[in-house]
């Protein structure tokens, strides 16, 4: 074992140092964007936009989203249902419902050569379920198998105004998603405010140390949309992704 590389940790045991922060390994031929934020901070309408306009131009794609393997979804709607889940025992069902997307999706099509899109990645899980009192350290060492993004995207919207985009578009709050679970509040739209108040700090803590770009989740969507294009312009080769013939001529 190298100096760089720690012993897996058991459960329940704390590692002694925070697992490093790494760059992506480039060990594959696709590339990773990602895109994080509080609910109701407009990532994921950017996303299906910025997925549009490369599906129209014929790049190739894969669209990932966070808490969907068929593999645990049954389990963690069980358990939700019955208001079961522990703060532990729901960042394990998401951490196994990322390794198997990660293990089936996301590593053989980045291997593939695909651009790979992910609406929420790891960084949901850090914010999340530290919001929910869950260690820091702990969830960087059970996510450390993770291939680290090209680009990470997090949309900033004041707690204000994403928790009024949330609240004007649902009739009910469901009982995790307000974070009722945690005793925050009785009534459940201030409960919500408050968890999404801590998942806001945790997600402006990883800022630098992960790397992330910043985006203002108060534009306007076509002034954001035009933003996003040009980073990805910027940092990703795109015709290592476009149909034979138009990467021929993209040179």
């Amino acid at each position: 074992m190298t100096a760089t590389e720690s012993a897996p940790i058991a459960f329940g045991e704390m590692p002694r140092e925070t697992p490093e922060f790494l760059e992506p390994a480039r060990a594959y031929p696709g590339a990773l964007i990602v895109v994080e934020g509080i609910d109701g901070s407009g990532k994921s309408t950017q996303l299906y936009l910025l997925k549009r306009w490369l599906e129209i131009g014929g790049y190739r794609l894969h669209f990932t989203e966070w808490n969907s393997s068929p593999l645990v979804k049954s389990a963690t709607r069980r358990g939700k249902q019955r208001r079961l889940l522990t703060p532990t025992t729901f960042s394990l069902l998401h951490a196994a419902d990322f390794a198997d997307r990660c293990e089936r999706q996301i590593l053989p099509l980045l291997h593939s050569g695909y651009l790979v899109l992910a609406d929420r990645y790891i960084y949901t899980a850090f914010a999340r379920d530290v919001a929910r009192n869950c260690s820091q350290r702990w969830l960087r060492n059970l996510y450390r198998f993770a291939p680290v993004p090209d680009i990470t995207f997090y949309f900033r919207a004041p707690l204000d105004v994403a928790v009024n985009r949330i609240m004007s578009g649902r009739p009910k709050l469901k009982y995790y998603e307000a974070g009722m679970d945690l005793n925050l509040s009785l009534d459940r739209a201030e409960s919500f405010r408050i968890f999404q108040g801590r998942i806001l700090a945790q997600y402006d803590e990883m800022i630098e140390s992960d790397k992330f770009v910043v985006m203002d989740g108060t534009l306007p969507v076509n002034k954001l949309q035009k933003q996003m294009r040009q980073i990805v312009r910027s940092r990703i080769d795109l015709s290592r992704f476009a149909p034979k013939k138009a990467a021929r001529r993209a040179r």
